[in-house]
């Protein structure tokens, strides 16, 4: 009867391990890749950047997957960016603006920004188990786009400023 058990309880464990995994590669991305924040009308031309520096190590935990973009002052991102590999598949990131922190070996022009881009280590690593790490570190792979923001322009001559009156 003993054997049995062990025979089910092996089976079983197998069986979830499979399921987990089927879940797993299963799950979508925790960003999309809605252009929700750029639209056409907005801006007449936009710009892509590439990293200038990519880290790939998953396996060192989270946060180990990203790419370090510049883009100039005064200008605009989709708030995400973009990995796309052969085959047209296309994976989105998170943003993260880097400028006030010494990063070692970038090193950018005082009018520009820093951004960094995190690709999920779980998409990361998934993508490694199919042979595409390679691909992971090529920079032309990894894509931000950034526009040129609409600057709103105040009429300061309208405005009443207390300094500037004098008392008699």
């Amino acid at each position: 009867m003993r054997r049995y058990q062990f025979f089910y309880l092996i089976f079983f464990l197998t069986l979830a391990a499979i399921v987990s995994f089927c879940l797993f590669t299963d799950v979508s991305p925790l960003v999309s890749c809605d252009k929700w924040k750029y639209s056409h009308s907005s801006s007449p031309e936009k710009y892509y950047a590439h990293p200038v520096d990519l880290v790939v190590t998953p396996w060192r935990g989270q946060h180990n997957v990203y790419g370090t973009f510049i883009i100039p002052n005064g200008y605009k991102n989709d708030g995400f960016f973009t990995l796309t590999l052969p085959g047209d598949k296309t994976y989105c990131g998170q943003l993260l603006n880097v400028s006030g922190f010494v990063i070692p070996g970038v090193y950018p022009k005082p009018k520009n920004r820093v951004l960094r881009g995190y690709l999920n280590t779980r998409i990361a690593l998934w993508l490694i188990l199919q042979g595409h790490i390679n691909d992971l570190k090529q920079p032309n792979n990894w894509k931000l786009g950034y526009f040129e923001s609409k600057k709103i322009k105040r009429n300061t001559d309208s405005v009443y400023h207390h300094s500037n009156t004098k008392s008699i």
